[in-house]
Order: structure tokens, then sequence, then C-alpha cells
């Protein structure tokens, strides 16, 4: 049985929740009484130690139908085109990378078997680092349920929408939202517009093996700006009782491992606490940009960050270029010429990016590690330089990038597809001297 709620949503990031799927569900005035009502099982999943301080605590309280521990040994499975830290397929390179976006299978692949790992860094055993992938899915996930006990998995539509049905809740992301699932919440996924024509689905995910996301501090800005915590949505609980043999597959220490239930594990009735998956509308987000002259740092477009026990250096951030007004007087509007400490990896949902002319397209993806010189390419610096500095409005656009502290390894599909744009440095090849010295 299936209950049907769903696309009930909770408001505010990281809020302490409560939420039942059947009234009656939650106990009342302890965590784990002797007797759960309704005959459900009481289970705790933390995603930090119990002693992380409080503000940093995140825990929930799970009341199932039968509980988590329930399943016979688990086997290795292939790992397709999944990759972990520590990444030693190449040798790193200051080389500027970018690619087409990956062709969609010809066979039915759903979302775990159409991962394909593009580059990452860290170490999963270290919980330091992140992977970042690109899923292609033509089907459903059928019976089978997906958790990854490695990172979180931030996850970014390009093209068609997902209904992620989890332990603790249903989401419906489409592009232009994001969605995260915590590590180790079981989860399937199914392409809800599969029947409609161009069904299939594409799209980003930033697996972070390091601290969990959180909300930027905003400092001089103040108490409001960029990614409004009450527009962050948890699911409200839902459930489903089916006796149905179904594949749980575990991502662990690097690998692909598999058991087989003799039930759906999505069987949560009722759950409280701060612990859960979430979706955010990139739409929402209130954009800050520079009202006088010079083009701020892309700093100020961070939605998530994942932070470290360096202050101001992330694990990695999630930075968005929205639609936005450029309104600044005598300045270079576009991003200018770089050279970056950090490493970043950028994908394009929809439109134009203001830094390149062509060659960028939704679904797409570059790669500049830390200090490859990248700026914009020659018609876009000459249309920018030239151009009259009117009050314009960037409408068609929304681009996003992972920006990580540690230097991002490509792995051996990543620089072996055909998608690989092998002559990516002639954009930058033409500029000539103007000096005038």
């Amino acid at each position: 049985m299936m209950i049907e709620n769903p696309l009930a949503y909770l408001s505010g990031f990281g809020n302490e929740h409560a939420t039942e799927a059947v009234t009656g569900a939650l106990p009342e005035g302890r965590n784990s009484p002797q007797r759960p009502p309704l005959g459900l099982y009481a289970e705790q999943l933390s995603g930090t130690p119990f002693t992380a301080p409080r503000h940093a605590n995140r825990r929930s309280w799970l009341y199932r139908i039968l509980p988590s521990a329930m399943h016979a040994p688990f086997r290795r499975i292939d790992n397709g085109l999944w990759r972990s830290g520590p990444f030693t397929e190449t040798q790193p390179s200051p080389n500027r990378l970018r690619w087409d976006p990956l062709p969609m299978p010809t066979m039915p692949v759903d979302f775990v078997d159409g991962i394909a790992t593009m580059g990452g860094n860290g170490d999963v055993a270290a919980r330091s680092g992140v992977a970042i992938h690109i899923y292609r899915a033509t089907t459903s996930m059928t019976d089978r349920v997906f958790s990854d006990a490695d990172g979180e998995l931030l996850i970014v539509p390009q093209q068609g929408r997902l209904l992620l049905r989890t332990e603790l809740g249903v989401i419906d992301a489409a592009p232009g939202e994001i969605a995260v699932i915590p590590r180790g919440v079981r989860f399937r996924v199914e392409l809800p517009d599969l029947s409609s024509a161009g069904g299939v689905a594409r799209g980003y995910v930033c697996e972070n093996y390091g601290a969990l996301f959180t909300l930027p501090e905003l400092g001089p800005i103040g108490a409001n700006g960029l990614a409004n915590p009450r527009d962050f949505l948890t699911p409200a609980a839902w459930y489903e009782d089916r006796r149905v043999e179904t594949e749980s597959v575990a991502k662990f220490a690097g690998n692909l491992w598999a058991t087989t239930l003799d039930h759906s594990p999505l069987d949560v009735v009722a759950w409280h606490g701060n612990y859960a998956p979430y979706k955010y509308d990139l739409g929402r987000f209130m954009t800050l940009g520079t009202v006088s002259f010079d083009h701020p740092d892309p700093s100020i477009f961070t939605v998530l960050t994942a932070p470290t026990d360096t202050l101001g250096t992330a694990n990695c951030d999630f930075v968005i270029f929205p639609p936005r007004w450029m309104v600044a007087e005598n300045t270079f509007r576009p991003p200018w010429f770089h050279r970056n400490l950090m490493s970043e990896f950028m994908g394009l949902i929809h439109g134009v990016y203001d830094a390149k002319a062509e060659g960028f397209v939704p679904g797409g993806a570059s790669l500049h590690n830390s200090f490859a010189a990248h700026g914009p390419d020659r018609a876009t610096f000459e249309r920018a330089s030239n151009a009259e500095l009117q009050p314009q409005k960037i409408a068609d656009t929304l681009a996003f990038m992972f920006e990580t502290r540690l230097v991002i390894r490509p792995t051996e599909f990543a620089l072996d597809t055909p998608a690989l744009q092998r002559d990516y440095d002639r954009c930058w090849s033409d500029f000539e001297r103007r000096f005038q010295g």
C-alpha cells in the first residue's frame, strides 16, 4: 500500500520539525517509549556525532513499520561510472576543461546506474572533499532504493523533473530547483514526466564528503538576503507499506553494495527532528549586486556552503548566477579575468552564461582548477568593453558553480568522453596586444 500524499512541505532551513502521516503515530513526551504508538519501531538517524554542539547537531527520530536493521548481508556490486576520493585514476593538470552535454543512454538506465563521475577531491574515509557527478536517467527506479554513507547529495536537475521518494517524505524537484539528500537516507528516484516527449532526466550532483551544507553567514549584508531560510522546504511524513522484494543499494567507503529486502524500507509513518531531505527553488534567491561600480566577488551568489575548520575556506560552496539587473557604471560587467586558489566546476541549467558567448551550453560543464587562468572569451570581452552602459536585465540564464578548496581531479571517463571540448583553450587564443605605453 502506498499512501498518496504527497508533496506537502514544512518550511525552514535546519528547523526542528514534527510530522506524522497517520494521526497518533508520534509518541508524546519521549523519543523511545517502551511501546511506540501504532505498533511502530523507534529508530534514531544521526547525521552528526551525538556530542556535536547543539546548533550543529543533526538527528531525527523515525517511527517505522519495520526496523532498518532487518536485512541480509550486503554484497558488492559493480560501481559503473561512480568514482570516489581519493581520486587516483589521472594526474591533475592545470589545463582548463569544458564539456558538451553528455549524451543520453540508449538503453533504460535509472538514476543510480546513470551516474557518471566527472571528478573530485579529498577522501571519503577522511570525510573531506567532494565528488562531482552528472546523472542521466531514462527510466524510474522500480523496487529499488539507494543511500549514500559517504556524503550528502546536492542534486541539481537540468532536464526533466525528479520525484524523490525518501524515507522521510516526497520531494518534487524540477530544473531551477535543487534537492539535498542527507547521508544515510534511503530514497527512490522516479521520472514523473517519463510518458511525455523527452521525459528523460539529466543533471548534476555534488557528493559532499565534508561538513553538512549550511547557509552562509551574511556579515555586513545584515539579517536578510541571498537564500532565505523559510524558502527551504522539507517533506512532510509519507510512507508505503509494501511487501515487495526491494533491492537496497548502499554507497559505502567508495563502493556500491546491495542487499535484498522483502519489503519497501520507505515505511516511516512519522518522524521528528532536524536531519531530513530538503528542496529549494533557486528563483527565490535574493540576488545582491553593485549599484555603483566594479564587479563584486561571486561569493555574493552563494546559496549553500560546507565549511571547514579553516574560517572562510569551504569544502564546497554552491554558487548560482541567476537572472539579475546589471547597473554598474564605467565597469566591465561580465566576470573578470581571474586566477583563484579555489577550484571551480561550473554547469549551466538553462540560457546563456554571461562570460561565454558560445561553447558553454545547458547540460554542459567546465572545470577551472586552482590558479587556472580563466575569464570571458574574446567575443564577450569585445562586446562588454564597448557596450553602452545602460541598466541591463540578464534574464535568460541560470548557471551554477561547485567551488572547492582542493584541486579537482578529473576521472578517466571525463577525459576520454567525446563530450570533452578539446579545443576549449581557443576561446582565449586571439586576444590582441592593446598596450599603448
